[in-house]
Formats: C-alpha cells, structure tokens, sequence
C-alpha cells in the first residue's frame, strides 16, 4: 500500500470581506500630450464609446487623431488641474473616503475603494487588489445617474473581463442607475437652493447632460429618457415652470448627429432671445471634471456672454455635498442588503468562516 505520508495540515481562511468599488469614467495621470495620448487611446478604442467598425475607426484613431488632439486637450486639461491633481480624481477619492465614513459610522465593515473605467486606478488593478485583501463579495457602484452604454455597461464590461481571467471570482453585485433616486433628486436641489440663498434665481436653469450620438436611443439605451426622467424630478421638486428648464446635451464629438438640443448653441440661442442671467447645473457628472470645468465654466460661460448674456452661474457638481453623500451611502446600503457587512452579523454557511468551524469540527489539524 502506497505510504501518501501526513495530510497537509488545514489553514483556515481568512475571514470573507465585502468591498465596495466606486467607478468613474477616468482621467489621464497628468496634463501632458504624453499622458493624454494614453488615455484617449485607452478610451476611443473602447468599443462601447465609438461603434465605428474597427477596420474604419482605428486607422483614423491611430492616424489622426492620436496625433492631433492630445495636445489640445493637454492645453484645456492644464487650465483646470490642481495643485492636488485631477478634479475628477481628486473628488472621487474624496467621494469614497466619504462613504467609507459613512458606512463605518452605521457599523459596516467594508473595503471601500474608487475604480477608473480609463486610466488609473484601473478597474483590474483594483479588483486584484481587493483580492488580495480577501474580499469575497463585491459591490460595484458605477457613479453614472444615467444608464448608458457607453459608461455603465462598459465598466460592467471591464469586470467581466477580470472576472474572466481570474481563478476565484468574487461575487459580485453591479449598482445600476440612479437618475430617479429619491436621494440624488434632492441632492441636486439642495445644492441649487443653495446657490439661489447665495446669487439669486437667474432667468432660466439649464441641466447640461453629456451627450451621445442620437442612433444610441435608437439602438435602446435608455439614457435620454432618463436624463428628461431627471430633469422633471428635479423640476418638481424646485416648484419650475417647464418652460424654466432646459435639458441640454453637451460634448458632442465628429460630425454626427447626438443627442439635441446640444449645450453651447442653446446658451447661445437663450442670449439672443435676450435672457440676461442662466444658472448652469450638470446633473450627469458626480464629479467635477473637464467637462464641467472647462467645457461649461469655461466654453459655456463664453459663449453665452458672447451671444449677448450678462450672467452666467455654473453650479459645481454635487462632489461631496452632504445630501448627495447620504445619498450614495444610501445607494450603498440598499445594494449590500442580505450580505453579512456588521462584525456581529453571523457568517452565512458557506462563508469561509464558518466553514473552518465546521471543517476543525470534523478533526482536521489547525
């Protein structure tokens, strides 16, 4: 008879942790055509973001585009960035640093950490990360309002692809859209209620959302319909006339038709029709960014003084505003429902914990 020696003694896992991942869309490592270039080509060759087919779109991208736009976007990017960084990834770490007060205050015990669909942290990264700590179980919080392909599915995408090259996958729980969230609405009208104690109500709100290439909603996303969703809510919830607000879509990029009416030419228009004074809100952003910085602030204030305006107020986005933090700790909590996230709830069979227990139960060596 085969002498197989001593079994192996057992070593008992650690115990199962829960993570929670926050997603932003990204943003490149410094203002420099150099790590621009990086970061556009991480991004324009997502197949989420351009459908294109490829054998059209690459050659373009690798051609042209790689070599032209970096620079110019480096030059925007330089005029918002901080002596901290990237708005976008400044306030996202704030954001999660946040929640993971919030939710230790309510007696979670969690690994809360914030993910970049492009650039870095990357999604993989830190997933791989949160392994390595012994998460089990993981919540990913896409911090997009609105549902669309190209960032909410996405970023589920880049978690499919980890999860396919990973031995033991986690499970997983993917936060879906918020546009209608009781909390956000009131988080956004906090914050212009805010702005309205401090300036003034200004002749006309406009809720610029980033746009899409119109044959989106034709091909089923839902995200123009929830970003009018959004706006209504947070109409109502102000006590506006429609004819007060106006959804706008802004960033449009090449020659396409997007999503209408597009931002800057409605600012434009609103001037010319003699309105003086517009408060400008973007309701898709969780985060402060290029977008709303430079293309809004900046671009937007612009043209709108230009076309003959007087007053132009950008709202910052909701960053880490009290009400959008409860908010988002909301979503969170909602979200980890059913799993055991308190040091005094029992770990469930299955669990490695409680599968020790049984195991050493059964006479197996510590």
């Amino acid at each position: 008879m085969t002498n197989r020696g001593p079994k192996p003694p057992h070593r008992p896992a650690r115990r199962a942790r829960t993570a929670v991942l926050l997603v932003n869309l990204g943003t490149p490592d410094a203002p420099t055509p150099a790590a621009l270039r990086r970061y556009l080509a991480e991004f324009l060759a997502d197949r989420r973001v351009v459908e294109i087919p490829r054998a059209l779109w690459l050659p373009l991208l690798h051609g042209v585009i790689l070599r032209t736009r970096p620079r110019r976007s480096a030059a925007k990017y330089a005029s918002i960035w901080s002596p901290e960084g990237s708005p976008l990834a400044v306030w996202t770490a704030r954001q999660r640093d946040a929640l993971d007060a919030a939710l230790a205050a309510r007696s979670h015990e969690l690994l809360v950490r914030h993910a970049m669909r492009y650039g870095n942290p990357s999604i993989a990264a830190t997933l791989d990360a949160l392994a390595a700590e012994g998460a089990t179980r993981v919540l990913v919080l896409p911090l997009y309002p609105q549902y669309a392909a190209a960032t909410t599915a996405s970023a589920i995408d880049e978690v499919a692809r980890w999860a396919a090259r990973t031995r033991r996958v986690p499970e997983l729980r993917l936060g879906g859209p918020y546009h209608d969230d009781a909390g956000y609405i009131g988080a956004l009208a906090s914050s212009l209620e805010t702005h309205w104690r401090r300036r003034g109500r200004a002749e006309r709100l406009v809720l610029s959302f980033h746009g899409l290439p119109a044959r989106s909603r034709a091909l089923g996303d839902p995200y123009f319909d929830q970003c009018h969703e959004t706006a209504r809510l947070l109409r109502e919830r102000l006590g506006l006339a429609p004819e007060q607000v106006q959804p706008t879509f802004q960033s449009r990029f090449g020659r396409a038709r997007w999503l209408e009416p597009y931002t800057e030419p409605t600012l434009r228009t609103l001037a010319a029709a003699g309105v003086k004074r517009v408060d400008v809100m973007c309701p898709g952003f969780a985060a402060d960014c290029l977008e709303t910085l430079e293309e809004i602030a900046i671009e937007g204030r612009a043209a709108f003084l230009g076309g003959g305006g007087e007053d132009f107020r950008y709202v910052p986005c909701l960053n880490v505003d009290p009400p959008w933090l409860d908010a988002l700790t909301a979503l969170a909590e909602r979200q980890l429902q059913g799993w055991p996230t308190r040091s005094d709830t029992p770990s469930a069979p299955g669990e490695p914990q409680a599968s020790d227990e049984r195991i050493l139960a059964l006479g197996a060596s510590a």
